[in-house]
């Protein structure tokens, strides 16, 4: 929860999908199609969840209008993507596209817009049984980059099956990129602690400026239409899909949009928005706090030299005063640049946000900073989070994210309901939160957003659709485990997989998680309901 919230999205899974292609992205085990010994729960090939596969390769026409039906019978030219950069000179050839929508799905006529395509054919086209849509979450990641760079992940029977398919939402990526500051703004954007500043404002302001005109058209709803606008493009007469985070909602208001074109959905990291954008970031703190808490007690737990002491009961509140202390008294980095709380924050809880397998290169940022008052390593964390790289350039994800989220979630509390969350806060996240509690709650901040959506919080159901995985973590800090109970009870044909385990998402943490996701992509089995998993 970077800067006193980050939002739900994949960053905390830098192994598998994020930051591509900065960081090396290792091989995941092959994948099978029997659930292991350490899956609890029954089930099996032929038993009760197995799942009837529609026929394949089958176009489904637009019952709507003519100007509609076209985008559904257009063409996808596929090539070689041009920009190799970042890909492995012995890797499989990526392929690239565009694909063609309305801006506007209540006047399909008028102007379209490209979404950007990235497919991986299947390995064996022998065995291909049809497309699998991948989306990274965020909201604002590149499901372009999670196929280009991220293939390794998905070895075995899901890359031998499907052709791996990604898109970048529109406002995200080569999607109408929406890029509302320059760098310098953003700079202290991301670093100030000035209590006055106020950072909603400003992002409204600039993204008003540059993108009013799309500012309404890029809430999930619409990406939700334009992934069946793919849907029909790829020949698919039903969508197969793996969302992870927040690409779970995407995944989720699909089924609510189109229940009869759903086919295999995977929901891993499940976001619920049965309620305010505020409250949810209210349970997502404490999920938090639940993580930073164990970080700071099993280093002074763990002998030696933790910079927290050798107190676990302690430490937790240490590492807290470190890191709100940097207001008053920020770091100095090599390149003259200050490590403020703000950005102190960014770097500890994006990390934090992977689980104990983290730990480490936390503590390797740490012990300098807090030994030493060497701040390098810790700002190193913090331009992670934030996307800057070394030449000081900043991706606009967070734009994206802010845009898509906005577009999503009016918000306009009250009073007494900011109270009653800042109430919350103190009694769940006093650590973690103590340092902007407000901004917290805000992140983003839509209150002086340019747009107002009609979307309003609410339960999905998706009835008609066909059965749904969803998949929770029981220590998820980002996407807390009770919002994957409450949506897959809330959809009609939802069925919950639980990973027993730290950090965020499963799919990546649990060879158990790989193997019952697998079985019902390929082979339609669906695991029992009540089914957990060991992490790895």
């Amino acid at each position: 929860m970077p800067r006193a919230g980050a939002g739900w999205y994949s960053w905390a899974v830098p192994s598998l999908i994020t930051r591509l292609p900065r960081r090396a992205l290792p091989a995941l085990a092959a994948l099978v199609l029997t659930l292991p010994a350490g899956c609890s729960g029954p089930g099996g090939p032929g038993g009760p969840g197995t799942v009837t596969r529609p026929p394949l390769a089958e176009r489904v026409a637009a019952t709507a209008s003519p100007a509609l039906r076209a985008f559904y019978d257009q063409r996808i030219d596929w090539a070689p993507c041009s920009d190799r950069a970042g890909a492995e000179p012995d890797g499989p050839t990526v392929q690239c596209a565009t694909l063609r929508v309305p801006l506007d799905y209540a006047d399909p006529g008028g102007r379209s817009i490209e979404v950007a395509l990235a497919r991986l054919p299947a390995a064996d086209p022998g065995a291909r049984i049809g497309s699998l849509v991948l989306n990274p979450g965020g909201p604002g990641n590149s499901g372009v980059g999670m196929v280009r760079w991220g293939w390794r992940g998905y070895q075995g029977a899901l890359r031998d099956h499907f052709d791996l398919v990604g898109f970048d939402p529109r406002g995200a990526g080569a999607t109408t990129p929406v890029d509302c500051l320059d760098d310098r703004t953003r700079e202290k954007w991301n670093g100030t602690d000035d209590p006055s500043y106020d950072r909603g404002r400003v992002l409204a302001d600039a993204c008003r400026t540059r993108h009013a005109d799309l500012l309404p058209h890029l809430g999930t709803r619409d990406a939700a239409r334009d992934l069946d606008v793919l849907r029909g493009a790829l020949g698919e007469r039903r969508l197969d899909f793996l969302g992870l985070s927040y690409g779970t909602h995407l995944g989720a208001l699909y089924a609510e949009e189109f229940p009869d074109r759903t086919g295999r959905l995977v929901l891993d990291g499940a976001v619920e928005r049965s309620t305010d954008l505020m409250h949810l970031n209210a349970e997502q703190a404490a999920a938090t706090e639940t993580a930073f808490r164990a970080y700071a007690t099993a280093c002074a737990a763990g002998g030696g030299s933790c910079p927290l002491g050798t107190d676990p009961a302690t430490a937790p509140k240490r590492l807290a005063d470190f890191l709100d202390g940097l207001k008053d008294h920020p770091l100095r980095a090599a390149d003259g640049r200050e490590v403020t709380a703000a950005l102190g924050w960014a770097g500890v809880l994006d990390v934090l946000a992977d689980g104990h397998r983290s730990w480490p290169r936390l503590r390797g940022a740490l012990d300098p900073a807090v030994e030493r008052g060497e701040g390098d390593e810790l700002l190193r964390l913090a331009d992670g989070a934030d996307d800057r790289d070394e030449d000081g350039r900043y991706d606009s994800r967070w734009d994206a994210f802010a845009a898509i989220h906005c577009a999503d979630a009016p918000l306009a509390p009250t009073d007494t309901d900011l109270r009653a969350a800042l109430a919350d806060l103190a009694a769940h996240a006093p650590l973690t939160s103590g340092h902007d509690p407000r901004g917290t709650l805000f992140t983003p901040d839509c209150r002086p957003w340019p747009y107002r959506s009609p979307e309003r919080p609410h339960t999905v159901k998706a009835p008609g659709s066909a059965p749904i995985l969803v998949v929770g973590s029981t220590g998820d800090p980002i996407t807390p485990y009770p919002w994957a109970q409450r949506l897959a009870a809330g959809l009609e044909h939802g069925v919950l997989l639980t990973r027993e385990g730290d950090g965020h998402t499963a799919y990546d943490k649990s060879e158990c998680v790989r193997e019952a996701v697998t079985a019902f992509l390929v082979a339609g089995r669906m695991p029992a309901a009540g089914t957990r998993c060991p992490s790895d």
